[in-house]
């Protein structure tokens, strides 16, 4: 393809179309209302624990951890706005730093991370904690499309198609056990082949790779009964349900609770406490309990309807690079969203996702408002006839 730049008009012309100078509106507007819903819910499903406060973290303010979701919710809006200003090109050449900082970052957290439930995964940074895993997740997708987009015609081979992705996604997983984060590694594999999919690579390597993933999981549950509890606590929640199946267990009574049009916002009996993680991987619980399945089908449509819109924008990519990322940040929301609803209704064992642009997590909020900005940027290249 022939591409051109109309100096005067300050449009750019690629065989006859004319690229759009404003982002995608129809994508904004949905991870606006989401937003708006998630911070919402994160005040009607936390006020309780923050008010007893039994961790004696938030002085008894009800509307702490609202409050700061909201505070990082603004932020998060503007560094979604600043990265949809910045073209493709500079996380394409920004991708190999990118990766570097984040590796750095994870090889920090078994030394210096924060302890919490028994495992290290995050960094404390003035007050703020940091989640390295979120950032590895970005890294994967902006360095895999930057190095698909240089061996592009070599990605069949094993030396420039298999492994150099291997050896990052050997880096990462290798750094994100030592934490443990299982959950993270998971999702981080499947983006990572994904994006190798995408590339080109060829099936036979991804056949060899669930052989693979077989093997390791095997070892998992046998060498770490930290993820053999779960498995059997997911078989079974309600054999302990006092014990491991406690959370779960709350989570389905929650989610009954609701019916069809659900108790009324605010008005969750399972978030006082009885429920663990209500403002955090939980959350999508209480909605159910306070919105029932009118409300909880409605929060899926919307994702649904932004999943769909991403993969639309990225469909009509003009450069490959640009249709790598999106396709790849798409691929990410739709994983943490299945993966979250699969867990709190006890589809899947259980593990630490939380629910995008819903649960409570500040630095984790704004890294996904901006990869939603990335995607708005590389809608402002998309082709227009």
């Amino acid at each position: 393809m022939r591409y051109d730049s109309a100096r005067l008009t300050g449009f750019s012309v690629w065989d006859g179309k004319e690229l759009r100078r404003s982002f995608d509106w129809d994508f904004f507007l949905l991870v606006l209302l989401l937003l708006v819903m998630g911070v919402v819910m994160v005040l009607s499903s936390s006020f309780p624990r923050a008010y007893y406060d039994p961790g004696k973290v938030t002085g008894g303010q009800a509307a702490y951890y609202f409050i700061r979701q909201l505070i990082f919710a603004l932020l998060g809006l503007g560094a979604m706005l600043l990265a949809s200003r910045l073209p493709m090109d500079f996380y394409r050449r920004c991708a190999p730093i990118f990766l570097l900082l984040t590796l750095g970052l994870l090889a920090l957290v078994p030394f210096i991370g924060v302890r919490a439930n028994g495992a290290r995964r995050w960094l404390g940074v003035g007050g703020l904690t940091l989640q390295p895993s979120e950032l590895a997740k970005l890294a994967v997708i902006l360095s895999f499309a930057a190095l698909i987009c240089r061996y592009r015609e070599k990605m069949h081979t094993l030396r420039y198609g298999i492994l150099p992705f291997l050896g990052i996604l050997g880096l990462i997983v290798g750094l994100l056990i030592l934490e443990p984060h299982f959950s993270a590694s998971i999702i981080i594999l499947a983006i990572g082949g994904v994006m190798m999919f995408l590339g080109g690579v060829g099936v036979g390597w991804f056949l060899a790779a669930l052989g693979g993933l077989g093997g390791g999981l095997l070892v998992l549950l046998t060498f770490f009964p930290y993820a053999s509890s779960r498995i059997s606590t997911w078989r079974d929640p309600f054999s302990s349900s006092s014990d491991e199946g406690y959370q779960i267990v709350q989570s389905l009574v929650s989610i009954g609770s609701g019916g069809l049009s659900g108790l009324g916002l605010g008005e969750s009996r399972q978030k006082y406490l009885y429920l663990p993680e209500e403002h955090n991987d939980f959350i999508f619980s209480v909605a159910c309990e306070e919105l029932g399945f009118i409300g909880a089908a409605l929060i899926l449509t919307l994702f649904a309807l932004l999943i769909l819109r991403g993969y639309w924008i990225a469909l009509h990519c003009s450069r490959r690079f640009d249709f790598l990322v999106v396709a790849g940040i798409t691929t990410l929301l739709a994983l943490q969203v299945f993966l979250n609803v699969a867990v709190v209704t006890n589809l899947l064992p259980c593990t630490g996702i939380s629910l995008p642009f819903f649960s409570y997590g500040g630095t984790a909020l704004l890294i996904q408002l901006g990869e939603m900005g990335i995607v708005l940027s590389a809608s402002r290249e998309i082709l227009e006839a």
